[in-house]
This record gives structure tokens, sequence and C-alpha cells, in this order.
């Protein structure tokens, strides 16, 4: 049998979640961004790690306030939503040298929205064949990189 060891993710996948409230404007309020993963906050939004991420470098990106549909997003939010998805991307392209970018939202439960009321953007890099055989049998990933890491190397690109 094979064992594969990621001791370093266990802090994430064992934390108590805050039972009330939405997950973005409890972080969006906290005062410590690097404990946060905040990377950057902006006027209407802000920028962070995914605490749980697809590969490294998977960031985020949240208006302050807690909408659930672009519809509710006023126009000075969603353009700075734009520019902070163009400056993410600008920014995962120096830190990480991706073959690719995936760019994705999920709009309400129903389209894979694991937190439905408040809108988010996804930027995460990608390369040739980042999705293994674990990915594909198993459910599992193996990330090469800590979060504290990935957040120092980003922190300074924002």
């Amino acid at each position: 049998m094979d064992y594969l060891w990621s001791p370093w993710r266990y802090q994430y996948v064992s934390q108590q979640l805050p039972e009330k409230g939405c997950v973005f404007c409890i972080k969006m309020q906290q005062s410590n961004d690097e404990e946060n993963l905040v990377l950057y906050r902006g006027v209407n939004n802000y920028v962070l790690l995914n605490l749980y991420p697809y590969t490294s470098g998977h960031l985020m990106i949240a208006p302050y306030r807690h909408i659930g549909s672009l519809s509710a997003a006023d126009d000075a939010t969603w353009m700075e939503m734009a520019a902070l998805t163009r400056k993410a991307e600008q920014a995962l392209q120096k830190a990480y040298k991706p073959e690719g970018i995936n760019l994705g939202m999920n709009l309400g439960k129903s389209a894979g929205a694991g937190i439905a009321d408040h809108i988010h953007m996804h930027v995460l890099p990608r390369w040739h064949a980042d999705s293994n055989f674990l990915t594909t049998i198993s459910e599992t990933r193996v990330l090469p990189e800590a979060l504290e890491d990935s957040y120092r190397k980003l922190k300074p690109l924002f």
C-alpha cells in the first residue's frame, strides 16, 4: 500500500469552521491579513488565497458586500473585480509561470458554489497534466506548496 504524507494540510482540514456567518464576510472583517491569507484589499473587493486550493496559487476575489449574484453588484464593484482578476493573472504568471489560467464563478448551489450567497471569482494557475491519476480515481490532490509559501510569493505582487 502507498501512503501520501502532507502533514501541513491537517491544520486546515481540522479547523472548526464558523457555525454562523459567511466566511468571506468574516475574513474581510478580520485585521490580520497574513493569518487570513488576504493578499490585497481594494475599495470594493479583496483578494485572498483559497484555503482548500485546487492548485498552488489558487486565489479568489470577493466583494466586501455580501451579494449572491452578479446583478446585485454595482458597476464599481464589478469593474474592480475585473481589474483585480487581470492583476491576479499577472501575479500568477510572474510567480508560477503556469501554462494556463482558470477563471471562474459558480453562481448558486446548483452551479457548484461552495459559498452560494457571496459571489467570488476563482483565479488559479494550471499546467499540462496537473490532474493526475490521484485526482481521477481517488479524488485526492497533492499540493507541492504550503499556503504560507504561496502567500509570501504572491503578496509582494499585489
